[in-house]
């Protein structure tokens, strides 16, 4: 891909420096910082956001399926769970559901999901052991009837399950407070601290070792609260055991190794799940240390990556490696989920808006697609041009024997997926605002939601009513209630691609003059004040693998809308499942007229309401977009896949092409599951 077109037509992925950063991290500062910069946005506690239109149905669409009833139809899960004290599950998939299962649960204000999701917290704290070991009983325990303590830490089982756990309890503290957490955190991470030298990160699997960066986000989190300094120590620990993910990211020579190299050597280095989860490696190190070279290596090494590896819908490919920008690359569900928490925390720790682009883009587009309308079955890989989905070994690097990699699925592929997926839309509507240090609020990624916290000097509660059907609709609309007058600082993001925003403030125009993206109104506020954002959408295309071109409109990428034929399948080992078949043709390439001149000849139209119901699907798909194309001929299916017909260095494919001008229609891409995206571009 050209490096310097794709920067400059994604300027909110692909950053401006190029340029490799020093590396040599913390050679001349001492074991561990003697400070901590707090995070420059602060994630508000659970509950607070409430999601209300598309993502509050979008949410109970998950409570009535696997995320609210994964211990119901899952086996592995509900039988003899290790998690409950039985023999069962004892590694990642149980934590898994439970870190999206327990925001779900508050987020809703579900009783029944809350009782449900509780019975693995109570028996976690209430199971602890007395040296601060926590987890199911170990096969150690169980047989001779000891406990796990600092002398005996062989005796205990992997780390990796457990920094998941603690995330999930770090979201269930934020929600409730209760006072059990914080010692529980405390105890384990003094156990931690005495036990890492005899029994390191990576003792039990690599999993714990290149996933390290959880576990020292989870101890500078204690740390923010109650400022013991051991845990900077515990910290700079655990990421020296760890993988050097932070170093590997501002050094090139990584990103290029990955592009490249597609055996088993260092294969956990490429694995995109683990890379997914490791971006927000140099925040976290950042945040300990005060080193500014972590930011430049975030910088360089998030923007190498969706140069390299990048895919229009805001995801890198992970099939189950990184492995390139070709639009017939895949991408697992797993990679998706992690990918938006990580930059979660990237935006809190950093104030970088950048991300926040790239949280929304991932988001909106990536992430819907890969699951049913019930959230009951999942694609394992998700491919960019997908013209179909059905068992097959495709061009992935995991092609998996039983061929069930990109079939939809309750069991197929890897179950982690089926355990992970819950976390993508909660966390999400958690972090539509952020808290910030002049004891005001951010609205960071804009979906219909409503805030209720306590703002300005007063410590005064507010409820701020987000009445919007972003990202479908360019105008976001808050509403403020409060009993008294407060003064605080509301501030809005205006995204990259947005050119000229537009405010209104009770319905009186405001000239907005935005620093570094950021809207903000410093004002006293007055109950039923009104806020009208506008950020018009414009169309335009941007360039991806092999010289294709993507049609784009605000946060929302579009592809060929393919009316759909489901299959339906059995799997002797995994079940269910069924494959998807386009009923038209999808071998179109666009017109070059199109990508020197998108406004004029890409037609926009708005031709269904965005209703509290709303699912992401072809009939419910609220924007078409119609281009002119011509179809190209020798374009075809080859093992499974399109493979993207060559262009010359002008973008242009030369090959036959018929004479005859057609009108295509495109549909936002999270409300496919067969599509083109990704599209050859053709002489007029």
């Amino acid at each position: 891909m050209n490096a310097k077109v794709l920067a400059s037509s994604l300027a909110f992925l692909l950053f401006t420096s190029f340029k490799p950063v020093n590396t040599n991290f913390g050679e001349n500062t001492p074991a561990f910082a003697p400070t901590y910069v707090a995070p420059v946005y602060t994630a508000l506690p659970l509950g607070e956001i409430k999601p209300k239109g598309w993502l509050h149905n979008q949410l109970q669409i998950m409570r009535n399926g696997t995320t609210g009833h994964l211990d119901e139809v899952y086996p592995k899960i509900k039988n003899d769970n290790g998690w409950l004290g039985g023999k069962g599950d004892a590694w990642e998939e149980t934590p898994y559901w439970l870190d999206g299962a327990v925001p779900l649960a508050y987020l809703l204000e579900d009783k029944t999901l809350q009782t449900k999701v509780l019975r693995y917290i109570n028996w976690t704290l209430e199971n602890q052991r007395p040296s601060g070991y926590f987890g199911p009983i170990t096969k150690e325990e169980r047989e001779k009837g000891v406990k796990v303590t600092v002398e005996n830490c062989s005796q205990g089982e992997d780390w990796w399950p457990k920094m998941v756990m603690l995330k999930v309890m770090r979201q269930y503290y934020t929600a409730t407070q209760d006072p059990r957490v914080i010692p529980f955190f405390t105890k384990y991470f003094d156990y931690q601290l005495k036990t890492l030298k005899q029994c390191p990160i990576g003792k039990w699997t690599d999993w714990a070792e290149s996933r390290g960066t959880d576990n020292v986000m989870l101890v500078q989190w204690l740390y923010g609260i109650t400022k013991d300094q051991s845990l900077l120590e515990l910290a700079n620990l655990i990421d020296s055991q760890s993988f050097t993910w932070s170093t590997w990211l501002g050094n090139r020579d990584w990103v290029i190794g990955a592009a490249t190299q597609q055996n088993d050597a260092h294969w956990m280095r490429r694995h995109g799940v683990n890379v997914a989860m490791a971006i927000k490696a140099p925040a976290i190190n950042y945040q300990r240390t005060q080193d500014k070279e972590y930011l430049s290596a975030l910088d360089t090494g998030f923007k190498d990556l969706m140069t390299l590896h990048g895919l229009p819908m805001g995801i890198f490919s992970s099939d189950e490696d990184l492995h390139g920008n070709d639009p017939t690359q895949g991408t697992e569900l797993c990679t998706i989920v992690e990918a938006m928490y990580s930059l979660e925390e990237i935006i809190g720790i950093t104030g970088d808006l950048r991300y926040a682009d790239a949280l929304e883009r991932m988001t909106f587009n990536a992430l819907p697609t890969q699951t049913t309308d019930d959230y009951n079955a999942k694609q394992y890989f998700q491919i960019a041009n997908q013209v179909q989905v059905k068992r097959g070994v495709f061009n992935f690097s995991l092609p998996f024997e039983r061929e069930m990699n990109n079939v939809y699925g309750m069991r197929s592929g890897y179950t982690c997926c089926l355990a992970n997926m819950h976390q993508g839309w909660t966390k999400f509507t958690q972090h539509l605002w952020y808290g910030t240090p002049e004891q005001g609020v951010i609205a960071m990624a804009y979906s219909p939601n409503q805030l209720t916290t306590k703002v300005g000097k007063s410590n005064t509660e507010v409820t701020i009513n987000e009445i919007t059907n972003y990202p479908f609709e360019d105008q976001v609309n808050f509403e403020i209630f409060t009993k008294n007058e407060v003064s605080f600082p509301l501030q809005l993001r205006v995204p990259a691609w947005c050119q000229a925003p537009v405010l209104k403030i009770n319905g009186q125009t405001v000239e907005v003059q935005p620093d570094k993206n950021i809207i903000t109104l410093d004002r006293t506020w007055k109950n039923k004040d009104k806020v009208t954002l506008q950020l018009p959408m414009e169309v335009s295309t941007s360039n991806w693998g092999r010289n294709s071109r993507t049609i784009e409109r605000g946060p929302l990428v579009y592809a060929l809308k393919l009316e759909e034929k489901w299959e339906k399948g059995i799997d002797q080992k995994e079940g269910a499942y069924w494959n998807v078949f386009p009923k038209s043709a999808w071998n179109y390439g666009l017109l070059q007229t199109i990508v020197k001149e998108p406004v004029k000849n890409l037609q926009v139209k708005n031709v269904k309401p965005v209703t509290d119901k709303f699912v992401w699907n072809l009939a419910n798909a609220p924007i078409q977009i119609t281009a002119i194309a011509k179809k190209i001929p020798d374009w075809k299916i080859v093992n499974d896949v399109a493979p993207q017909p060559v262009t010359d260095r002008t973008g242009i494919y030369r090959g036959r092409v018929t004479p005859t001008v057609e009108k295509i229609t495109l549909v936002p891409y999270g409300c496919t599951k067969v599509r083109i995206v990704a599209f050859p571009v053709v002489p007029n």
